[in-house]
């Protein structure tokens, strides 16, 4: 046993940057059908869409170095 417990650490990763690379999609994708459909979207739904964007970059990038490079390391 780790100092950690019993982490996974590769399912860790791998999951944290697929969640990442959903939030940038979605992010994405509803600003791009948001202005083709609709015109121009709301300010909220802007700051919000865009908020997926950055943060899912962020975890899709950190995720794995975290979980992949940095607590194992640690052990």
């Amino acid at each position: 046993m780790g100092r950690y417990g019993t982490i996974d650490y590769p399912v860790w990763a791998k999951r944290g940057f697929l969640l990442g690379l959903g939030l940038f999609v979605v992010g994405a994708m509803g600003e791009i059908v948001g202005h083709t459909v609709l015109g121009t979207l709301p300010d909220p739904t802007n700051t919000i869409l865009f908020d997926f964007e950055v943060l899912g970059v962020l975890l899709g990038l950190l995720s794995p170095l975290i979980f992949g490079i940095v607590l194992p390391l640690t052990e």
